[in-house]
């Protein structure tokens, strides 16, 4: 059983009864200043704290089973059947989201890192620079009067793993629905939103619905994404109002089969495979019909989506750089041609010519997606993920 930080014991104690408008939670003391988003310093008004593992998260796959820590992706059944690597990395809790109402002026969030170092905190693993904001800050969420998400605020953490901070203050009056995104990459030990004693808090559970799963590399697990919500798969769960599950495994995402015994444990709305920056046209070859039949094998009437990588942005003046991308797009077409002519049903294909668009404006360094490139990548995937869920434009 995991065992939470004394605070999140008596916080369960305290506030176990009711999901709608809490009006018992636990209230902490004002504890010096907190800083809005990282930023400027503000004085901690008495607040009601919501743990929330009291409610769920998002994007937190197998819910049943263990876990090392509560917002690790994978369960700890995982660890010696995937990779070190793949384990590891699914520690991040990359993708989760927690949503909530509130009719509060401001909001805080206390939370507490596994790693210290807030900025780069990919660089050790891959050599991809990742932002303080995007690897451990969180980023936040409301929908506006029409009902469209629209960006809030971030939380800009120093260098310390104790984040206990406003998030965001003058809130203007009403109560809102909020949807908060988890760090990328560094993981996370305990969560908490506080919002002033005076003001009402509803817990909002995970949404019922089928998840959107992807399955990939560092692109899927969001490296050059400034901010938590700007990786493309949170910007499809928006668009698509959809609960979204991110299984990117920075550097080590390959069609593994390990991976596909935990992945045919989701019922999905679709599968979403894009491992190809980490695979070579001969790995394609091997193992994307294996997996792809282990999943129609579990899961017959499931979507899957096979994913082509992006061109490299500067093969204009580097032509050789193609040569990857040529063969690994060639590999995926034949291999979609192959699961075709044997008449597996439900597949649908991702061209990677146009996913960063042409202009070279879409890459941090060549390799990965900037916030630009994410956005782009979302239009690519939107109409093919509408039609593989039969959903209207």
């Amino acid at each position: 059983m995991l065992k939470l930080p004394l605070r999140f014991t008596l916080l369960a104690i305290l506030s176990a009864a009711g999901t709608v408008f809490s009006q018992t939670p636990e209230t902490k003391g004002a504890r010096g200043p907190g800083r809005v988003g990282g930023a400027t310093p503000v004085s901690e008004p008495p607040l009601q704290w919501h743990d929330v593992t009291q409610w769920g998260v998002e994007g937190r796959a197998w819910p049943d089973l263990e876990r090392k820590g509560w917002f690790d992706r994978l369960p700890a059944v995982a660890e010696g059947k995937v990779t070190e690597a793949v384990y590891e990395l699914g520690r991040d809790p990359c993708g989760m989201m927690v949503r909530f109402r509130t009719d509060a002026d401001q909001i805080w969030v206390d939370y507490t890192l596994r790693n210290d170092r807030v900025e780069g905190t990919v660089s050790f693993r891959m050599g991809a620079s990742v932002s303080s904001v995007g690897g451990s800050g969180v980023d936040l969420y409301a929908r506006d009067e029409a009902g469209q998400w629209r960006w809030v605020t971030v939380v800009r953490p120093t260098n310390r793993k104790i984040i206990r901070q406003a998030l965001i203050t003058d809130l203007p009056p009403g109560s809102r629905e909020y949807a908060l995104y988890l760090p990328l990459y560094n993981g996370v030990d305990n969560f908490a939103l506080g919002v002033p004693t005076t003001t009402k808090f509803e817990r909002l559970a995970p949404r019922k619905a089928k998840p959107l799963v992807f399955y990939g590399t560092s692109i899927v697990h969001a490296v050059g994404a400034s901010r938590p919500g700007m990786a493309h798969t949170a910007i499809l769960g928006r668009r698509l109002e959809l609960p979204v599950i991110n299984l990117g495994f920075a550097g080590n995402g390959r069609m593994d089969p390990a991976v596909g015994d935990l992945l045919v444990k989701i019922d999905a709305a679709v599968y979403v495979i894009d491992c190809l920056p980490n695979m070579n046209a001969a790995a394609v070859r091997e193992r994307c019909i294996p997996l792809v039949k282990q999943l129609r094998l579990a899961r017959p009437d499931t979507p899957i989506v096979l994913a082509e990588d992006r061109r490299y942005p500067n093969t204009w003046i580097q032509p050789k750089r193609s040569q990857a991308n040529d063969e690994n797009h060639a590999a995926l077409r034949e291999v979609f041609a192959t699961l075709q002519k044997e008449g597996v049903p439900g597949l649908y294909y991702v061209p990677g010519d146009d996913m960063l668009g042409h202009d070279g404006e879409g890459s941090t360094d060549g390799i990965h997606p900037n916030d630009i490139g994410y956005v782009r990548q979302a239009d690519l995937f939107e109409p093919i993920l509408r039609a593989a869920l039969g959903l209207r434009r």
